[in-house]
Parts: structure tokens; C-alpha cells; sequence
């Protein structure tokens, strides 16, 4: 399996070498991964995300002369990234709420909307295998963010009935998700 870095490092390298089209393979596969960057980060402001992936792939274009070819692609975009997300962070929500960390780890960028894509088709698919009295309530309260009673009153189950249909429902996919290769 090619790594992100390879991901991003192949064509970015190709790039700067002159080779059509590899720029714009790599601003596409960069633009999937700070989606995802940001959507795990952005859960306040979601309608922000696009706009943050805009600016951060115009200073990584404005930037690029200052890429060391040496260092990690991933981590040189890591940082403008989350450059970016302070600066959001700023403008929305003042200072006092750069208290929150923001993650240093290298593996910030292992989660792209290519993944999340493929997670929610594998999620569909376990669901799909459930009793209709647990994946209800699953979907309406764990996917859709309905509260216990709205889902109740939707599906005409109680509230208690709601309550046990999540948590056997969950204990079955993680039985289901551990059973898998």
C-alpha cells in the first residue's frame, strides 16, 4: 500500500520537475487529505472547512519554494495547515480557545475524504447486517445526531428500547469489526 508521503511526495516531486498534470494530482490529492484534516478538527464550523482547504492550498502554492526536498512533504504541509487552522481559530473564537491542542504528531494527514468515503460504505455494509430494532437507532441517533427521544418518536420505540437498540447495536458491529481480516 503506497503511503500518504508517497502519495503526495511522487507527483509534488514530478511537479517541480515540469511534468504535466502532476501538480494538479498532487493539489487533488492533498486537497482529500486537509478535508479530512480539518472536517476531525472543524466539528463547529463545517461550512469553514472548504474555505480552510482553499487557503491552505494557496500558501502551500505561495510557499512551495520553501519545501526542503530532504524533509517530509507531509509534515512541511502539517505545519502550514495548522498554521491555517490557528488563524481560523483566531478570527472565530478569540485567543482563549487556542488552549485547545491542535495535535503535533506526524500522522496528522493519515485521514483523507478518500478514507472517510470507504469507512462509511464498510459502516453501511455492518449496519446493513443488523436487526432493524439496533441499526435504527444507531443511524438515527450515532449518524444522523438525533436525540434519544426524536429517534424514539420516529421509529415508535420508547426511549429505553432506543437506549438498548445503541448499545447491542454497537456491541455487535465491534464484535463484527473484530471478526474481520
Amino acid at each position: 500500500m503506497v503511503g500518504f508521503e508517497d502519495r503526495l511526495r511522487t507527483p509534488w516531486l514530478a511537479a517541480q520537475r515540469g511534468e504535466p498534470g502532476a501538480y494538479e494530482r498532487c493539489l487533488r490529492e492533498l486537497a482529500a487529505l486537509l478535508r479530512g484534516y480539518y472536517r476531525r478538527r472543524l466539528a463547529r464550523w463545517p461550512d469553514d472547512i472548504e474555505d480552510l482547504v482553499q487557503e491552505t492550498l494557496i500558501a502551500v502554492h505561495n510557499q512551495r519554494h520553501t519545501y526542503d526536498e530532504r524533509q517530509p512533504l507531509t509534515a512541511w504541509v502539517h505545519a502550514i495547515a495548522k498554521y491555517k487552522l490557528i488563524d481560523l481559530v483566531r478570527r472565530r473564537a478569540g485567543r482563549e480557545a487556542l488552549n485547545d491542542p491542535l495535535d503535533d504528531d506526524a500522522h496528522a494527514l493519515e485521514t483523507s475524504d478518500h478514507d472517510a468515503a470507504d469507512a462509511k460504505r464498510d459502516i453501511a455494509r455492518l449496519l446493513a447486517t443488523l436487526p432493524d430494532r439496533h441499526r435504527r437507532p444507531i443511524e438515527c441517533v450515532k449518524l444522523q445526531g438525533l436525540s434519544v427521544a426524536e429517534t424514539a418518536k420516529l421509529t415508535g420505540m420508547s426511549e429505553s428500547a432506543v437506549k438498548v437498540g445503541i448499545h447491542r447495536g454497537m456491541k455487535a458491529l465491534a464484535a463484527l469489526i473484530r471478526k474481520q481480516p
